[in-house]
C-alpha cells in the first residue's frame, strides 16, 4: 500500500465519522488499513473472520465494508452475499492478492462497490470509500424522504441537507411558535411558500386555516375586496356582503405572496391591519378585529423598493420583524442529488413509471446547470425527463430534451457532459424545442432517440460495439437504429 497525503477529495463529509469495517485475515494489513483510514477521518473496526464481520454488522451501524476475497478457509464472495442479505445497499470494496479479471467481474456482478488488487494504492482506496460513504448517506436520506412521501407534512418541509437549508429550517422552527410577522425573501422557485407553510405547520395555529393570495395578480379594487371583504352596494356588482381572506383566515395564517407588487392603496390598509389588528371591509365604516398571523413573501429587494419610493417604509419595517432569506439553488448545489432523486421518485409514483434510477452522467449534468428557476425548475426538469425514460433509468439525453436552453451548463463537469460534436451533430431542433413546440408524440420520440444515439456514440468515440453495450442493445439492433436515423458512426470517431 503506497503512502498518501490527506486530500480533501478523499475525506468523508458529514457531522459523524463514517464507520468502516475491514475484514481481512492478515492482522498486520488490517491494522495498517485502520491506521490510514482513522488518520483520514473514519471510525474503523477490524475483523479477521467472516463470523466476526457479520456480528459487527448485526450490532452496529456500518457505512462501508472493506473485504478480502481470500479469508482463511472461507470464500469472500460468500461473505459478500451474506452482507447483502442484511443490507443490500451497504457498499463493499473488495481486496485480494489473487485478483483476476474473472474474479473482479464476478464480485462486481454480485454487487461489490469496487475492486482493488494487492498491493493497492491507498489514495484509490480512500477515494472509493469517500464516494461509497457519500452514496450511503444520500441513500439513507432519500429513503427517509421517500418514507415521508406518503405522510402529511412533506409539502411543508424545506428539503435538503446543506448548511444553508439546515439553517433556514432551524430558524423556521425557532420563530414558528411566536406570533411575529415574518418576511420570507428569495428568488422565484426557491421555496418561499414551502417555508411559509412550514412556519404555519410548526405554530400554535397549525389547526387553523392557511390561506394565500398573490398581491400582484389582481387590480387594486379587487385585491382590497379579496383581502378585506365588502358590504352590499360598495361597488357595481356588490349584491351582497362578502367576507375577505382576513375573515376566512381567522385563527390561522394568511400568506401575502409577492408583497412587493402590492398597490400603494393596499399597502396603506395592510399597515393598519398589522398596527391595529383591525380592518374595514370595502364600503363599510365599521371596523372588524382580526386574529390572523401574516407571512409575506417576495422575490424583490424590499429595501431597494423603499429607496425607490415604490414600497412604504413603515410597512416594510412592520413586515421585517423576522426576515428569512432562502438561498438560490446554485448556492447549495450539494442538495441537487437528494432533491433530484426525490423528484424522480415522485414522478415515478405519479405516472406509474418503473422503479426510478438517476444515472451518474445525468446527475453530473444536473449539477452543472445554474438553475435560474431554482428548486421548482429542477422539479419540473426531472419530472419531464422521467416521462421520457423507457427502462426506469434517467440519462443525460432525457435531461437535455427538457432542460431550458436559456442558459448553458456551467463548470468543467458540465462542459464535459454537455459538450456536443460539431454543429452537424448537435441535438436536433425538434428535441431542443420539445417542450415549447410540443410536437406529435412520434416526432418527439424520434427526436429523442436520435439525440440519445448521438450522445452514446459521442461518449464511445464512434465505437459501435461499445455504444450498443452502453445502450443495452445488441450490435445488430444498434446498427439498425443508426440506419433508421441516418446517423454515421464514423462521424463521431476521434
Amino acid at each position: 500500500m503506497s503512502r498518501t497525503e490527506l486530500d480533501p477529495s478523499t475525506m468523508p463529509s458529514g457531522p459523524a465519522r463514517p464507520h468502516v469495517v475491514v475484514i481481512d485475515d492478515e492482522k498486520d494489513l488490517c491494522e495498517l488499513i485502520a491506521l490510514r483510514l482513522e488518520h483520514n477521518g473514519y471510525h474503523v473496526t477490524c475483523e479477521q473472520t467472516a463470523r466476526g464481520g457479520i456480528e459487527v454488522l448485526e450490532r452496529e451501524v456500518v457505512d462501508a465494508v472493506v473485504l478480502d476475497l481470500r479469508l482463511d478457509g472461507e470464500n469472500g464472495l460468500d461473505l459478500l452475499a451474506a452482507i447483502q442479505q442484511r443490507s443490500l445497499d451497504l457498499p463493499v470494496v473488495i481486496l485480494t492478492a489473487h485478483g483476476t479479471i474473472e474474479t473482479a467481474v464476478e464480485a462486481l456482478q454480485r454487487g461489490a462497490y469496487g475492486f482493488l488488487t494487492k498491493p493497492f494504492d491507498a489514495h484509490e482506496l480512500l477515494q472509493k470509500l469517500a464516494h461509497a460513504v457519500e452514496r450511503v448517506r444520500l441513500r439513507r436520506e432519500i429513503a427517509n424522504l421517500r418514507r415521508m412521501l406518503g405522510k402529511p407534512g412533506i409539502s411543508e418541509r424545506l428539503l435538503g441537507t446543506s448548511a444553508r437549508i439546515a439553517a433556514a429550517r432551524d430558524l423556521i422552527q425557532r420563530i414558528a411558535p411566536a406570533e411575529a410577522t415574518v418576511l420570507v425573501t428569495g428568488e422565484s422557485g426557491s421555496g418561499k411558500e414551502v417555508a411559509a407553510r412550514s412556519i404555519h405547520a410548526h405554530s400554535s395555529r397549525r389547526d387553523g386555516p392557511f390561506l394565500a393570495i398573490n398581491c400582484g395578480a389582481l387590480p387594486t379594487e379587487l385585491l382590497e375586496s379579496e383581502l378585506f371583504g365588502h358590504v352590499r352596494g360598495a361597488f357595481t356588482g356588490a349584491l351582497r356582503d362578502k367576507d375577505g381572506l382576513f375573515a376566512a383566515a381567522e385563527g390561522g395564517t394568511l400568506l401575502l405572496d409577492e408583497i412587493g407588487d402590492a398597490p400603494p392603496a393596499v399597502q396603506v390598509k395592510l399597515l393598519r391591519v398589522l398596527q391595529e389588528r383591525c380592518y374595514y371591509p370595502v364600503g363599510s365604516t365599521e371596523a372588524r378585529s382580526t386574529d390572523v398571523r401574516v407571512i409575506a413573501v417576495t422575490n424583490k429587494d424590499l429595501q431597494a423598493e423603499v429607496d425607490a419610493g415604490r414600497f412604504r417604509e413603515d410597512l416594510f419595517y412592520r413586515l421585517h420583524v423576522v426576515p428569512i432569506v432562502l438561498p438560490p439553488l446554485r448556492e447549495h448545489p450539494e442538495d441537487i442529488p437528494l432533491l433530484a432523486e426525490l423528484f424522480l421518485t415522485r414522478a415515478a409514483t405519479q405516472y406509474g413509471l418503473p422503479a426510478p434510477h438517476l444515472s451518474h452522467e445525468a446527475l453530473r449534468l444536473l449539477m452543472s446547470h445554474d438553475w435560474p428557476g431554482n428548486v421548482r425548475e429542477l422539479a419540473n426538469v426531472v419530472e419531464g425527463a422521467a416521462l421520457l425514460t423507457t427502462d426506469g433509468v434517467l440519462r443525460p439525453a432525457h435531461v437535455l430534451a427538457v432542460l431550458s436552453r436559456r442558459r448553458s451548463p456551467a463548470g468543467e463537469h458540465g462542459a464535459a457532459v454537455a459538450a456536443a460534436p460539431p454543429d452537424t451533430h448537435v441535438m436536433p431542433d425538434a428535441t431542443r424545442s420539445l417542450l415549447a413546440e410540443l410536437p406529435p408524440l412520434r416526432e418527439a420520440r424520434d427526436a429523442f432517440d436520435r439525440a440519445y444515439l448521438q450522445e452514446v456514440l459521442r461518449r464511445c468515440g464512434g465505437n459501435v460495439s461499445a455504444a450498443a453495450k452502453m445502450a443495452g442493445r445488441n450490435r445488430t439492433d444498434f446498427h439498425e437504429l443508426l440506419r433508421r436515423h441516418a446517423i454515421v458512426a464514423a462521424d463521431y470517431r476521434g
